[in-house]
């Protein structure tokens, strides 16, 4: 990882404005912000769509691709994450993906697995969301009126995962 990258993804996401929790219920789709982290391009590969929240402030947090239609919510706590840390390159590999789209009805949520609540990051309160059963938070920034940015904090681990989200039109 270099520390360049991600510090320049740190800056910019400290520039940005909070988001309060309600203006994020809805659908996103996501996509990773290159930084240097193990996980760039891993959730590309193995098919992430996004994130939705729910009025009640809870969430999906990992939102795959199912049969080209369909969206399918993965428990977070069904994944071994320091393992998944450690042996990253192997989740860019076409084996991984392969292996993932197999595995995906057996790591399917049963319910929503995170909440969506107000924290600090940096000083600065905004929408986060916490993992039910991962030492994960989801931090978040205003891009834009449609578009937010991410910051995935792992506790006991320095580095940042960046990502961003774009609403997702109801209709579409």
């Amino acid at each position: 990882m270099t520390d360049n990258q991600m510090q320049r993804a740190l800056e910019q996401f400290k520039s940005l404005a909070p988001i309060m929790p309600r203006e994020m219920i809805g659908l996103w789709s996501g996509r990773g912000i290159p930084s240097g982290h193990p996980l760039d391009g891993v959730l590309e590969n193995l098919g992430w769509f996004g994130k939705r929240f729910t009025r009640e402030m809870r969430a999906d947090p990992l939102l795959f691709r199912w049969n080209e239609r369909r969206l399918i919510p993965i428990d977070p706590a069904r994944i071994p994450l320091r393992l998944a840390l450690r042996f990253h390159s192997v989740g860019r590999t076409r084996t991984a993906r392969n292996v993932f789209s197999y595995l995906q009805r057996g790591l399917r949520a049963k319910g929503t697995v995170a909440s969506l609540k107000i924290m600090p990051f940096q000083g600065v309160a905004s929408a986060a969301m916490a993992y039910d059963d991962q030492p994960i938070v989801d931090h978040f920034r205003r891009l834009d009126d449609r578009r937010i940015m991410g910051a995935m904090a792992i506790q006991g681990d320095d580095r940042i995962y960046f990502f961003e989200l774009a609403r997702v039109d109801e209709h579409s």
